[in-house]
């Protein structure tokens, strides 16, 4: 039996995509509307009915308040941190517990994980349809930069949506995987600049004889497209006000329509150097309705966004000197990201590293094909590829005075682990309290916090007499574990580092639970559209060739036909599921059965008409013609069914 599938992952903050590795080589998988890319986009339109992708994206204007988006934002954050980005949203983020967030839509509330479980819910989906059988496996990839709440948010939305996540990846070690995978015999040196919807990352990796090592890494988790719509969104707001008097930053609706319109124009602007924001009806006061109609140049574009390119520079920069590289050693530099289509980004980058950028992987697909390769070495199928990948932000914990003395330093590879001991602060201190930090500042008060726990129990004795071994344990994913032993008595405590934001282990199975139910509800549906969609078809084929078909059709058959046709009229009227597929299999029979007859007779006047003279038989065989192409019609749909 051959070895289950893991597929790979591009969980985006605009869109995600899905991959596998199929007869050793990584395929990017359609969804059901044929994109190879489907929005990271959900809306609820009552409380048992959820769309994705495409779909909730086109209804998001009439329905604001209940269509989420950018949710990968909030992802393993706290709800003190998104301030910013709540100005920009048509829906309502709030605190959830101490200082978590929860989604509240008109028909619930979510967490920003169960938002994205559901995307991941409809790329398992989309795998699950091209391959022909379920899939529990997968590898997501998540921003370089992602700290390690982000990261574990990630890997328990994965949960949420029945999927068993074998390794969390960072996003442009994934787009390096797949540029080198046909370059295993070339040495070289790889910059990954990956400007996404809502993150920024540049990645500096060495490539050779196969082993995919990532020397240093650095970025920026508020820098992505989003930024970029929301400049251009803002000089929209100004200049209305400007000529209305309307604020149209207070209008939830009216800033559906804004994101949409200022999407389109950066799109447009990287092809063309002006483009038309048109929004009719935009809103309306005591006069009537209003109107949106402006014109945005590249350079005005490029004059908006000038701040958001620059702020790429310095991680850029940090990454080539982490690496012990200067920019020009640099043999090649991959863009990654719808965002770097922007000219003054790619121009950005020619600056920083002296070079054109490579122009051979797509933006916007090669992260989850990257990732489709890290499952297909996992699952056995893609040999003689190693990936070194590194932590992203230094970890430590707080000592006496208030010091952030770090563990783990930055880039260092992984999975690792390192151990210090330390010892208490005062004359007969019998616990110590651990507080485990990750960042890049001297003190603790400047870096975040990502845990605290105590270890108890320790014997009186003087200061700096007790020896406590503090032991830091980062995993393949980049999630972090911890402990602290009494080496006196060999108490210790044991932690995996949980979020402020995160979810305990019965809330993820709850979550489980409720996703699997909807993903049952939603097969439901489908298929009762599916049933409704084909017994209609039917309906009308049958109809049609009973009419193309005239005085060909014998008087019983034409009234078994018209009967069976109006009962199914009858079924399409009622919620009956198993009412509809009766009739639909019933008119299918009748259908093939009538088309039988209607080919046999057209064959037999064929045979007749063979002995006639050329010039009738030719008239003929134009009768005869009109009879096969009717019967074919009715053969035709009989076999699409």
């Amino acid at each position: 039996m051959s070895k289950e599938k893991i597929i790979g992952i591009d969980l985006g903050t605009t869109n995600s995509c899905v991959a596998v590795m199929e007869g050793g080589e990584p395929v990017v998988i359609a969804n059901a509307e044929g994109a190879r890319t489907t929005p990271s986009i959900v809306a609820f339109t009552d409380k048992d009915t959820r769309l994705v992708g495409q779909i909730a994206k086109n209804q998001a204007i009439t329905n604001s308040k209940n269509t989420i988006r950018s949710v990968k934002r909030f992802m393993g954050r706290r709800f003190s941190e998104i301030k910013d980005e709540q100005k920009y949203v048509s829906y309502e983020a709030v605190r959830s517990g101490s200082d978590g967030i929860k989604i509240e839509t008109e028909f619930g509330s979510h967490t920003p994980q169960e938002i994205s479980a559901i995307t991941l819910q409809k790329m398992k989906q989309t795998a699950e349809d091209y391959l022909g059988h379920s899939v529990s496996k997968a590898v997501i990839t998540v921003p370089a930069y992602f700290n390690d709440e982000q990261r574990q948010a990630t890997r328990d939305a994965g949960r949420i949506a029945g999927l068993e996540v074998e390794r969390i990846i960072n996003e442009p070690t994934a787009a390096a995987l797949a540029y080198g995978l046909d370059r295993k015999d070339q040495n070289m040196k790889v910059a990954v600049f990956d400007l996404g919807g809502g993150t920024f990352d540049v990645s500096i990796l060495e490539l050779g004889d196969g082993v995919f090592e990532v020397k240093s890494t650095n970025g920026d988790t508020h820098l992505g497209g989003d930024d970029f719509d929301e400049a251009i969104m803002d000089w929209l707001t100004e200049e209305f006000k400007k000529e209305s008097g309307i604020d149209l930053g207070k209008d939830k609706m009216a800033l559906q329509r804004l994101k949409e319109a200022a999407e389109k124009a950066k799109i447009e602007l990287s092809g063309t150097t002006q483009t038309q924001i048109n929004i009719p009806f935009v809103t309306a006061d005591q006069s009537g309705p209003k109107h949106l109609n402006l014109t945005l140049s590249r350079s005005k574009f490029d004059q908006l966004t000038q701040k958001l390119v620059d702020r790429t520079k310095g991680p850029c920069e940090n990454a080539i000197k982490d690496a012990g590289l200067s920019a020009s050693e640099i043999d090649e530099v991959i863009l990654v990201g719808g965002s770097t289509r922007i000219p003054a980004v790619q121009a950005l980058v020619k600056q920083i590293f002296g070079r054109d950028p490579s122009k051979s992987v797509n933006p916007d697909e090669v992260v989850a094909v990257g990732a489709a390769i890290q499952g297909g070495v996992l699952a056995g199928e893609v040999s003689d590829v190693l990936l070194l990948d590194v932590t992203p932000l230094s970890l430590g914990i707080e000592t006496l005075g208030g010091v952030f003395t770090k563990l783990i330093e930055r880039n260092t590879t992984i999975p690792t682990r390192k151990s210090q001991v330390f010892s208490t602060a005062a004359d007969n201190q019998t616990a110590v309290s651990v507080h485990v930090q990750q960042g890049e500042r001297e003190m603790a008060r400047d870096n975040r916090t990502l845990a605290r726990f105590d270890l108890v129990g320790i014997p009186p004795a003087p200061r700096g007499v007790p020896q406590i071994e503090v032991t830091f344990d980062i995993d393949a994913n980049g999630i972090v574990h911890v402990s602290a032993k009494d080496m006196g008595t060999g108490k210790e405590q044991k932690i995996r580092v949980e979020t402020t934001s995160g979810l305990s282990e019965d809330e993820i199975n709850k979550m489980v639970k409720e996703a699997e139910e909807n993903a049952g509800k939603d097969k439901e549906a489908r298929e009762a559209a599916e049933a409704r969609n084909e017994a209609d078809s039917l309906t009308y084929s049958l109809e049609k060739a009973i009419s193309d078909a005239g005085d060909k059709v014998e008087a019983a058959d034409k009234e078994q036909a018209e009967d069976v046709i109006k009962r199914t009229r009858e079924a399409l009227e009622t919620d009956d599921l198993e009412k509809i597929k009766a009739a639909r299999d019933e008119i299918q029979k009748v259908s093939m059965e009538l088309g039988q007859k209607l080919y046999e007779a057209s064959q037999a006047g064929q045979a007749q008409e063979g002995g006639a003279e050329s010039g009738a038989e030719g008239q003929q065989e134009g009768s005869s013609d009109e009879r096969v192409v009717d019967a074919d019609y009715t053969v035709v749909d009989d076999e699409k069914k």
